[in-house]
């Protein structure tokens, strides 16, 4: 079985990385989304049964993963090596994978752009009753996004104007930061295309995540109530 990878370089030194994954408070500020329980996962996942390096370059989880950071010049090289899925959770690996791709720019995001400020996250998520494709219906046009880290402008299909800069993108995800998601700098948005999977959902799925900073309650709803009603219309079953 080919090994799954997946690799950012975080603009921070190791040890500020690596308090990122040992420090359950700062871990919970990439990892998943706000929910109830979010505690209770991250000391499952990254503090049961786990195998630290006496310096602080390497992660075993429980289940087979392991994190390594590796020291650069520009920053740290942050790699997670995807152990192997057995039993119930095999036919999940691809959603796995594609959990942890988001997460792993959510710590980037975090460390570099908030590394002191607590986020509050919007998160949905559903299947389509039909093949929808999740960028036709919120009328982003993939090939016309400039490159990573350059600016863009958009108006969704659900009529929300976004302006930042491209933040990454992969063959199922576009992460933007959004200018409006923050009350200073900016906010992060990732989109997440799920294809059919045999045995979990027989038509496409989407996942949404907005992390958002020092905004207040009625902003955070806004865009809650935005994201809610987009899933509601294209991708109502959970």
């Amino acid at each position: 079985m080919a090994t799954t990878q997946l690799s950012v370089l975080v603009n921070a030194d190791a040890e500020q990385v690596w308090l990122m994954l040992r420090e359950p408070a700062r871990t919970a500020q990439w990892h998943g989304w706000e929910m109830e329980g979010l505690d209770t996962e991250i000391q499952q996942i990254f503090h049961s049964n786990v195998r630290e390096s006496s310096d602080h370059l390497r992660l075993e989880l429980e289940m087979g993963d392991v994190f390594t950071l590796e020291p650069r010049a520009d920053g740290t090289l942050l790699t997670l090596t995807r152990g192997e899925v057995k039993g119930e959770w095999t036919k999940y690996d691809a959603d796995i994978t594609s959990g942890w791709s988001m997460f792993l720019q959510q710590l980037k995001f975090a460390l570099e752009r908030h590394p002191r400020t607590a986020r509050r996250t919007v998160f949905v998520d559903g299947t389509s009753a039909a093949h929808t494709n999740l960028w036709d219906v919120l009328g982003i046009d993939t090939g016309w996004l400039p490159d990573p880290g350059q600016p863009y402008g958009l108006t969704l299909n659900t009529g929300a104007t976004l302006t930042g800069k491209v933040w990454y993108r992969n063959e199922s995800q576009v992460g933007l930061t959004v200018e409006a998601y923050a009350e200073h700098g900016d906010g992060l948005l990732i989109i997440s295309q799920q294809a059919p999977l045999e045995g979990v959902r027989e038509h496409p799925g989407a996942q949404i995540i907005a992390s958002t900073y020092g905004l207040g309650a009625a902003a955070l709803d806004a865009i809650g109530d935005q994201w809610d009603a987009f899933m509601e219309a294209h991708f109502p079953d959970e």
